[in-house]
């Protein structure tokens, strides 16, 4: 079976979050089961000249946008035998970033448009064209439009995968008629319409063969208003037709693995003791106290509201000025929350350190340095971090929502059961005590060693997650396997 997929990101190319790591993990498990998957996204300028300079040219065609013809150079790369294909045209992804740009309509009707012209142009004809988020939310729809009765297309079907609801492509009319060339009668409450406007991801829910999401528990969530935002009652439809499947997201176990890590201070597999030196190099990097025995609790994240960031600042505070533990912080965005952190570790010097930056090679060194992973979101569709820190037998705090309820499960001192601590309500103080009870059982070693040994005993690995994905396929393809 031939899955090709379309995406914003890819790590290692270009990564701004979970959705990267998921492009950069999943095919590889695919791959294993057999099936040749592709991958096609921008040639962004961001791209290291490492892979820049590794690329080989593939084809070049015009492609409509609008009144105009725009260039669309093809250029190929493999990684981990992966073949991955690159859009180039300078004006829209020769730019500093990947979104955020006011023609960010304009961009992406470029790209779900260059997709689907040059398959024609690959050695490669896919039976899935998977599609991730509101970049590629419009595949669907175009194909339905304007490709389907041509033979080469007839027989492609298509999954759209939600990596997060709250980011939807809205857009004004005008991109529907005069960038994607699309007429008017799309343009309804059962179509891309949304209050007045043309909403990218509702495209790709309503036009796909198949629309999945990150985990089973924010499938249910976001078929409710509150996760929902405005598109709950085409979920419920969806859900109620058996065309929205939850499957959680898993990572790429060979790169994250501790055993063989290159990032971290001391490589490990199980050892609390090679943790431990992990912690000591970490605090002597970032200008803590060399404190070996003081619980270590760290935040790798984007600062922005959705992360629960402000139930952090209400009372951090009080877990540094009375709790003897150590707080470290790695992430960038918002600049009122990037302000408070920054303000926060000068008022607490011997206590946290505040790293606002991205930096990959840190972060592996934090989870592997830290005992505890705070997460406490107000919405997590699935979650990449919990599932890092467990690997690297660092036990997440998390609030019980989307894919952290369905990866966290809460300790049960009686039974030894549980990798982490949980708790329910959006609430500050019952992260507070939550917190206050994963410290206490980190000073009782009997308890502590039970939940590493949990969390190192884990399988985070993509393997029941991609069987999950390979049934959807097979299911769209009629076909037996891949």
């Amino acid at each position: 079976m031939n899955i090709l997929f379309a995406a914003a990101e890819a790590h290692p190319l270009i990564k701004t979050g979970g959705l990267a790591d998921v492009i950069g993990a999943l095919p590889k498990a695919l791959r294993q089961a057999g099936c040749d998957v592709r991958i096609i996204l921008p040639k962004y300028k961001g791209i290291s000249d490492t892979y820049k300079n590794a690329v080989r040219p593939v084809t070049v065609k015009r492609v409509a946008v609008g009144w105009r013809d725009q260039y669309c150079g093809v250029e190929e790369l493999t990684l981990d035998r992966i073949r991955v294909y690159l859009i180039d045209n300078e004006y829209y992804f020769g730019r500093d970033g990947i979104y955020g740009y006011l023609d960010d309509g304009e961009r992406f009707s470029f790209f779900n448009r260059a997709i689907l012209d040059l398959l024609p142009e690959l050695d490669f004809r896919p039976d899935i064209l998977h599609c991730h988020d509101w970049h590629t939310a419009m595949v669907p729809l175009l194909l339905h439009s304007d490709y389907r009765h041509l033979p080469f297309y007839s027989d492609i079907r298509t999954v759209f995968t939600i990596h997060n609801l709250l980011y939807q492509g809205d857009f004004p009319y005008e991109v529907l008629t005069e960038l994607l060339n699309l007429n008017g009668s799309y343009f309804t409450p059962e179509g891309v319409e949304y209050y007045g406007r043309l909403n990218f991801m509702k495209g790709g829910l309503t036009y796909s063969d198949h629309i999945t999401t990150v985990s089973p528990t924010y499938a249910e969530e976001i078929q409710t208003e509150f996760y929902g935002y405005g598109l709950e009652g085409l979920l419920r439809k969806l859900g109620g037709q058996g065309r929205l499947t939850g499957i959680v997201n898993g990572i790429d176990t060979k790169s994250y693995n501790p055993a063989a890590d290159n990032h971290i201070y001391t490589k490990y597999r199980t050892s609390l003791t090679k943790k431990k030196e992990n912690k000591i190099g970490l605090q002597k990097e970032l200008g803590l106290p060399v404190r070996p025995d003081v619980p270590l609790m760290a935040m790798v994240t984007r600062l922005v509201d959705m992360k629960g960031l402000d139930l952090v600042t209400r009372v951090l505070d009080e877990i540094l000025y009375y709790d003897d533990i150590q707080f470290v912080l790695l992430g960038t965005g918002d600049e009122a929350f990037e302000h408070w952190f920054r303000e926060a570790a000068g008022r607490y010097p011997l206590n946290m350190s505040a790293q606002l930056t991205f930096n990959e090679p840190l972060s592996r060194k934090i989870y592997a340095a830290s005992d505890m992973y705070l997460m406490p979101s107000r919405f997590e569709p699935c979650g990449i971090s919990q599932l890092l820190a467990l690997r690297y037998g660092c036990i997440p705090i998390v609030r019980e929502t989307g894919g952290l309820n369905d990866t966290v499960h809460a300790y049960n001192e009686a039974t030894g059961k549980g990798n982490g601590f949980s708790f329910t309500n959006y609430n500050a103080h019952d992260m507070l005590h939550t917190i206050r009870r994963a410290v206490d059982f980190y000073r009782q070693p009997e308890h502590w060693s039970k939940l590493a040994q949990t969390a190192f005993a884990g399988d985070y690995s993509w393997d029941v997650s991609a069987q999950a994905y390979m049934n959807i396929y097979r299911s769209l393809t009629k076909t037996n396997g891949c």
